[in-house]
């Protein structure tokens, strides 16, 4: 985020850097400058117009609303608001007109659920989706760095002959594996990441009755998130037509081109703004479903650049001071 902020040019005054009593004396560097850590209290609010918070969800669900009633907007990225029917669940591309009915709070959504959205919203409009199913394939970064640590060390060791370290953030070994588990298992059957898709997906498209259903998994890939997703829809869909709304459609690029092997990579995707889409084509038996193949940056799509994204929106729509 604040590399983000740096490089889109954010119109900052004043910037402050709040984390735990741990992080307290060490400094980050903004815009050239050196600025200390401050301890996150309830009176280091006063004064602030946005925050964008990147904290467990039980600080956030402490410390979001009094900044929120010190004046501030908080732009959360943990888990604890999305669900909240009073508070916005946004990601620019889709669902911007949200952020105005904000009560001080914006969630933003979860990182597989960003780069679908992004990539459902325009089919929505043109063809009505009534179900999606999608399978995921999670890079380690959306573990943090000690997903990514885990993947290496396995990794390393694997190469070299020695035994693995034992999983801690996995379940599983990650390195030379798959692990079809993200979070917790609920009663159900399901993951919480994977209702995370299907009750996020509904609150940003504006639309309970679409049915979702995901199978989340984590791969060994260090950096951006990758989605099979199949679409059925109201009225028939063919891949040209839904070329064409995704031509013009924001924050998204189609890299379609199976007689040259070209179609979206996480390697590739990693560092860049953008969703992207290929693979697309028809369902062999059904004329109302389409499949595609959908690749994003997980930290930067599907966590950063969205909440900057929202700050910006939210400073055009609802001007500081206005």
């Amino acid at each position: 985020m604040i590399r983000l902020l740096e490089e889109r040019n954010f119109p900052v005054g004043k910037i402050r850097f709040l984390a735990s009593e741990r992080s307290v004396g060490k400094t980050v560097t903004f815009q050239g400058e050196s600025h200390p850590f401050e301890r996150l209290t309830a009176d280091a609010f006063k004064g602030v117009d946005i925050v964008l918070s990147s904290t467990p969800a039980s600080i956030s669900r402490e410390f979001s609303p009094i900044a929120a009633k010190a004046g501030a907007v908080v732009v959360d990225n943990s888990s604890a608001w999305r669900m909240d029917p009073e508070v916005p669940l946004v990601v620019p591309e889709v669902n911007k007109h949200h952020i105005v009915r904000h009560k001080g709070i914006i969630a933003n959504p979860n990182c597989s659920t960003i780069q679908m959205v992004v990539a459902l919203k325009p089919l929505h409009d043109a063809f009505t989706i009534k179900r999606v199913i999608v399978s995921t394939y999670q890079s380690v970064s959306g573990a943090g760095q000690s997903g990514i640590g885990e993947l290496w060390a396995q990794t390393e060791a694997r190469v070299n002959g020695r035994a693995a370290p034992a999983p801690s953030k996995f379940a599983y070994p990650i390195a030379f594996n798959c692990v079809p588990q993200i979070d917790d298992f609920l009663p159900s059957g399901y993951t919480k990441e994977e209702m995370k898709m299907v009750l996020e997906t509904r609150k940003i498209m504006d639309d309970d009755s679409i049915d979702v259903c995901p199978t989340c998994v984590r791969v060994p890939v260090l950096h951006s998130h990758s989605e099979s997703i199949l679409v059925e829809t109201e009225r028939p869909i063919t891949p040209e037509a839904a070329r064409a709304v995704w031509a013009n459609a924001p924050g998204l690029k189609v890299v379609d081109d199976p007689a040259n092997q070209k179609y979206p990579l996480p390697d590739e995707a990693k560092d860049t703004d953008d969703v992207f889409v290929g693979r697309i084509r028809q369902d062999l038996a059904r004329p109302n479903a389409l499949l595609f193949w959908c690749v994003s940056d997980n930290l930067r799509k599907g966590a950063a650049l969205n909440a900057v994204q929202i700050a910006e929106e939210l400073l055009k729509l609802l001007p500081i001071g206005a």
